[in-house]
C-alpha cells in the first residue's frame, strides 16, 4: 500500500515539476516591421484601440487629448507617456488605466519616438 502511494507522489511531483508557468506577453509573437514606422501607419491604430476612449471628448481624460499626430506628438515631447505606457499594471501613473499595452505596442511607441516621432 505504501509503495502505491510512493509511487503516486513521484507521479504528481514530476507532474507539478515539468509544468510551467507562461504570462500573455511571453507568449506573443515579436512583430518584426522593416519599413519605417510612422504615426499614420503604425501609432495610430496603437492609440485609437488603446488610449481614444479616455483620451477623446467625453472620455476620462479628455483634458489631454491624444486623436491626432500634433497630440500624440505632443505628449510625447511635453508629458510622461513613453514612462507610463512602461509602466507595469497596478503600478501608479500605469496608463492605460484599464491593463499595460502588449510589450509589441509599447516597443512599437518607443522605437517611433527614438526615430524622430515621423508622421506618414
Amino acid at each position: 500500500m505504501k509503495a502505491k502511494y510512493r509511487i503516486l507522489a513521484i507521479g504528481v511531483m514530476i507532474l507539478l515539476y515539468s509544468c510551467d508557468s507562461t504570462t500573455y506577453e511571453e507568449l506573443e509573437a515579436d512583430v518584426m516591421i522593416e519599413e519605417e514606422i510612422t504615426y499614420d501607419a503604425h501609432i495610430k491604430s496603437v492609440i485609437d484601440n488603446n488610449c481614444i476612449v479616455c483620451h477623446s471628448e467625453g472620455g476620462l481624460s479628455s483634458f489631454r487629448p491624444l486623436t491626432n499626430y500634433m497630440e500624440v506628438k505632443d505628449a510625447v515631447e511635453t508629458t510622461n507617456l513613453l514612462d507610463r505606457i512602461q509602466r507595469q499594471n497596478g503600478e501608479e501613473g500605469q496608463m492605460p488605466k484599464t491593463g499595460r499595452m502588449t510589450m509589441s505596442n509599447i516597443d512599437l511607441i518607443l522605437e517611433w519616438a527614438n526615430n524622430g516621432l515621423p508622421e506618414n
